[in-house]
């Protein structure tokens, strides 16, 4: 997440990159009928709902599924998502659906809904629509803007946060003069990178950064990393998706790169080498 965490649940727009880090479904058609599973796959209750809501709008018939996962769900980068969407793209191609990216998106959301009751799906349209999006709540507006490059340093800060719990959290401030602080930043955020004004893009992340700390939803480990970061030079560093642990992602000049990845690890974060997914 770039821009607009915890605003887009409430409406409001956000910007969402999709990074390099895969995992792979595969389903075949399956002459018995059935619905087959690895059983590590049985209890993703991502997987069997995607399935289940194919199976209440498509004659599907038997599917035999198993999973590659190539990267962890430790690190807070939207795995749930990214394992709905691949299985709703596998589903369609094999059954030759010829569903768009948005209607693949409104099927996945339903799934993402039905299982943690929040959330806004901006890392399900990043899984499908790849690169950088920008994103209105459920799907509202979703725009892959034409950028093909960020220079982002990406720390871990060790903790696992739980999203669903943070959002929860946030519901009860209700900050809404946050969140409208939130979205003019989006939309000024937009063009800057757009046009690889990096400089621009990272005040901007600043003052992101700051509003998620006035939610109360950074922590001082989090603090630690982003801080450093500055200090070693990044354009601007904020923590990235909902808090409470997770990551951290510095917009950071090439020169002082490296400079900024050791900053991060000796405050006692986890360098995580990803690009931007095209």
């Amino acid at each position: 997440m770039l821009f607009g965490e915890h605003a887009v649940v409430y409406g409001h727009p956000c910007i969402v990159a999709a990074v390099d880090h895969y995992l792979t479904v595969e389903v075949e058609k399956s002459p018995s009928n059935k619905i087959q599973l690895p059983p590590e796959l049985k209890t993703s209750r991502f997987v069997t709902e995607t399935l289940n809501e194919f199976g209440r709008r498509y004659q599907l018939g038997g599917v035999k599924i198993k999973t590659d996962n190539g990267f962890s769900s430790h690190y807070g980068f939207g795995s749930s998502a990214a394992v709905t969407a691949a299985t709703a793209k596998a589903l369609n191609h094999l059954f030759k659906l010829k569903l768009n990216n948005k209607q693949l998106f409104d099927l996945c959301y339903r799934v993402i809904l039905k299982i943690q009751k929040v959330g806004s799906g901006f890392d399900v349209a990043a899984s499908l629509y790849r690169g950088v999006v920008y994103f209105v709540t459920g799907g509202k507006t979703i725009i892959r803007l034409p950028i093909k490059k960020l220079p982002l340093v990406v720390g871990y800060s060790g903790v696992k946060a739980d999203t669903v719990v943070l959002v929860k959290q946030v519901a009860k401030l209700k900050p809404q003069k946050l969140f409208l602080e939130s979205a003019k930043i989006v939309k000024q955020a937009r063009p800057a990178l757009e046009q690889g004004h990096w400089a621009e893009a990272g005040e901007l992340m600043n003052k992101s950064q700051e509003i998620l700390r006035r939610i109360g939803v950074s922590t001082p480990k989090l603090e630690r990393l982003i801080d450093a970061s500055l200090k070693a030079g990044a354009w601007g560093v904020k923590l990235s998706g909902a808090g409470g642990g997770d990551c951290m992602i510095a917009l950071t000049p090439p020169a002082r790169r490296r400079a900024i990845e050791q900053a991060i690890t000796q405050a006692g974060g986890e360098v995580l080498r990803v690009k931007l997914a095209l």
